[in-house]
């Protein structure tokens, strides 16, 4: 009885979603996975560094993500060479922003060349989750606020003994988000066969153990989430707004050494993935839903602090399946945009904020909110760091664009009459006679 209950429930769930898919453009989506760790260094391996990919397709819309354990990658040569050679509208760098990363700059471009070609031959018919989950707090701003109302980075201790140095105490110093968002992307049979994981923290925490290489608590993370399902599942790690976020499990605290440091970051890690592979075993496509990818990129001016340099960014604002809004942002975009975004957003859609993405233009380095900027310290007021106000100004086009790719921005004036409750028109305003 259940085996036919289960048979049962399944054959009506194929034919809602083969009635409902013929109405729409069917997503298709291909993905993989190569170890990029140099072989050319005297650095010790203490774990693996990866390049993974997804290609999501619908009708005449084709867009790919490469995740990269690596500091930070642009490569305007490689970008327009895989974006020509795969018919790709848009291709997205993203890297995990390790800092105990290496590349081998030899190498980097054929294996990077590698995964966009087999996730482009490994095409299924693709259907697509996804969702947030509160996490337990494992990030800190970075950026804390002083006795003389500025601003100092979480490695100056106050001479008051005030705050310790790297915030030995792990004190939930904010702003921050403590959630995660997740894609879940099934083939057609409902196997998963890639996760993305969208979170917002600097991969640092192994940064003081000197030559080393390690994806930090991302390699962690996105591992667990592949043990957890298995059968060859990539789990891509796209970073958020991290610009002013730091892990709470950072190294040294303890004064335990190495050993002490990799455990714990470790843990953070696997905290990280079990909370991921919750929501993702909760996840479920919606059969009713239509697929598609509305993709609007756009671009604009970032000047320098105290400087005339101008950076030209690029993002992309994109939705998928008309219900979740994807907000691109490269370089290291500080927390309140995500903020942000994700509130100016959350009545409409489901939304994702993908900070460290690169698709062309300059990288503009720290993007500090106004306020982050007035209160200073490092990214906000000093080091490579944009002037303020930029960053609002990328967040509201991206919200500009979201409503011209729903069709909701007109370009001309709206319908403004008087109407009865039985239907009359009492009153037209010029434009309308």
């Amino acid at each position: 009885m259940n085996r036919f209950f289960i048979f049962l429930a399944s054959a009506i769930l194929f034919s809602m979603t083969a009635s409902t898919g013929a109405n729409a453009q069917a997503l298709k989506a291909g993905t993989a996975k190569i170890n990029i760790t140099p072989g050319n260094t005297n650095k010790a391996v203490h774990d693996s560094l990866y390049a993974r990919s997804v290609i999501l397709q619908s009708g005449d819309v084709r867009i790919a993500f490469i995740t990269i354990d690596v500091g930070g990658y642009t490569n305007p040569g490689l970008l327009g060479k895989l974006k020509t050679d795969y018919d790709l509208d848009e291709l997205y760098f993203c890297p995990s922003h390790t800092h105990t990363g290496a590349v081998d700059r030899q190498k980097i471009e054929s294996e990077l060349t590698s995964i966009i070609d087999k996730a482009s031959k490994s095409m299924f018919d693709a259907q697509i989750s996804g969702g947030h989950r509160q996490t337990p707090q494992l990030t800190f701003n970075r950026l804390i606020i002083r006795d003389d109302g500025h601003a100092r980075e979480a490695w100056y201790a106050d001479k008051e003994g005030h705050y310790k140095y790297l915030n030995k105490e792990r004190i939930p110093f904010g702003p921050v988000d403590p959630s995660v968002g997740v894609f879940r992307i099934d083939d057609s049979k409902g196997n998963p066969q890639a996760v993305i994981m969208n979170f917002a923290c600097h991969p640092d925490a192994l940064c003081e153990i000197p030559n080393i290489i390690s994806a930090d608590f991302v390699g962690y993370a996105t591992k667990y989430v592949e043990s957890n399902f298995g059968n060859g599942t990539n789990c891509l790690f796209i970073q958020g707004g991290a610009g002013n976020q730091c892990a709470l499990f950072k190294s040294p605290v303890d004064g335990g050494g190495a050993e002490s440091s990799y455990e714990m970051v470790g843990r953070m890690g696997k905290l990280l993935g079990i909370e991921v592979c919750a929501l993702a075993e909760e996840l479920f496509p919606n059969p009713r839903e239509k697929s598609g990818i509305a993709l609007k990129t756009d671009s604009l001016d970032l000047k320098n602090r105290f400087d005339n340099d101008i950076a030209t960014i690029h993002f992309s604002t994109i939705i998928i399946n008309d219900k979740y809004a994807i907000a691109t942002f490269p370089g290291e975009p500080f927390i309140k945009f995500q903020l942000d975004w994700k509130r100016e957003m959350s009545p409409y859609a489901v939304p994702f904020f993908f900070g460290y993405t690169w698709n062309g233009g300059k990288w503009p380095t720290y993007v500090p909110d106004v306020r982050s900027a007035a209160l200073g310290g490092y990214g906000a007021d000093w080091g490579p760091v944009r002037a303020a106000e930029g960053g609002e100004a990328v967040i509201t086009r991206h919200i500009n664009n979201y409503y011209v790719l729903k069709g909701l921005m007109r370009s001309s004036q709206g319908p403004g009459e008087h109407r009865l409750d039985d239907g009359s028109v009492i009153w037209k305003p010029d434009w309308m006679k």
